[in-house]
């Protein structure tokens, strides 16, 4: 049995999130599905292999994220030569899905539980006015944001925290201590960029992450620099999400990196 390992750039504004979504009693029977990253692949790589797939991430990623460098890997009997997979699936895939690398591994592998950390960034299109070309990509806010004020309240998030006030309700998870590594508030003006666009990247690498945790800080940090939060101290030893701030939409955040 071989264990195949994907890595995979994709635009999620289309769908339901990473995660296969079977629909349930009325739904079902309409033959009403969520389309998913996940079944999309799984799908195809069916069709190529001639066998089931059991598709396994790295992590869920919520409807509406992307992703450049997420990791999947799946078992299969097939000895098709791993250029020939990489080549047939992504002439098979939608255009907001690609396979950028596909390697075999050792059989222990697991995208999941393999990984040590998980690197997101947050993208705030910080304009006056918003951009038709970035508007899947970014999170439009038209108002001045303190980068000073961002960095420094962003480094109390660093280390070993109970995570709970920036946990979304519905995640069922009981723990929520996590570790964050590193985190990064950068500004790129306008004068840089191809587009006359001021983009802020809110960057973020940690242990793992909880329901929307990414999200609600970048959320958190926006309502601080309104003057409605006092600061990120506060809402971490509060462990109470209704004392963070708003959840920021979901075309913002991108999955840069899987680290094993």
């Amino acid at each position: 049995m071989r264990n195949i390992k994907l890595t995979l750039e994709y635009d999620g504004t289309d769908y339901g999130g990473w995660q296969t979504q079977r629909a349930k009693g009325k739904e079902q029977s309409a033959k009403c599905e969520i389309k998913t990253i996940q079944e999309t692949i799984e799908k195809n790589l069916e069709r190529i292999l001639q066998e089931r797939i059991n598709l396994i991430g790295s992590g869920r990623t919520d409807a509406g994220v992307h992703a450049l460098g997420y990791v999947a890997n799946f078992k299969t009997k097939n000895p098709l030569s791993i250029n020939s997979l990489q080549m047939a699936l992504n002439s098979l895939l939608p255009d907001d899905i690609v396979v950028k690398k596909v390697e075999e591994v050792d059989e222990k592998f697991h995208a999941r539980y393999s990984a040590k950390s998980k690197v997101y960034q947050y993208t705030i299109l910080n304009n006056p006015l918003p951009s038709p070309l970035l508007r899947r990509w970014t999170y439009f806010y038209p108002y001045s944001l303190n980068i000073a004020l961002l960095k420094r309240e962003a480094k109390y998030l660093l280390g070993r925290h109970d995570f709970s006030s920036f946990c979304a309700s519905g995640s069922g998870v009981k723990d929520t201590t996590r570790t964050i590594k590193k985190i990064s508030v950068s500004k790129i003006p306008a004068t840089r960029y191809p587009l006359p666009a001021t983009l802020i990247f809110i960057t973020i690498e940690a242990d793992g992450f909880l329901y929307k945790m990414v999200r609600n800080i970048v959320g958190t940090l926006i309502d601080i620099n309104r003057g409605k939060i006092k600061g990120i101290k506060e809402v971490l030893n509060a462990f109470n999400r209704r004392k963070a701030g708003e959840t920021v939409p979901a075309q913002g955040l991108c999955l840069l990196k899987v680290r094993y």
